[in-house]
């Protein structure tokens, strides 16, 4: 049900603290499970081997999820 603009201003900000959290949660999840199924550690090729590639498919993987996790969350509202 969603909520009227007069709703409580203690119910908007939990339920935006809510979807917040889960949502920063579920990108988490995401990032672990991707570095679980690549071939080669994520960490290390960034940090140490110093490989620009591998950071920016990781950072566009990061944005895509995060977008993708902002517009289910949006449509539970």
């Amino acid at each position: 049900m969603p909520l009227s603009p007069t709703a409580p201003l203690g119910r908007l900000l939990l339920d935006a603290t809510l979807f917040g959290l889960s949502g920063i949660v579920l990108l988490i999840v995401g990032y672990y499970l991707w570095e679980m199924i690549t071939p080669y550690n994520l960490r290390l090729e960034i940090h140490e081997n110093k490989n620009i590639a591998v950071a920016i498919v990781a950072g566009a993987f990061v944005i895509g999820m995060a977008i993708v996790i902002a517009a289910a969350l949006s449509i539970v509202r």
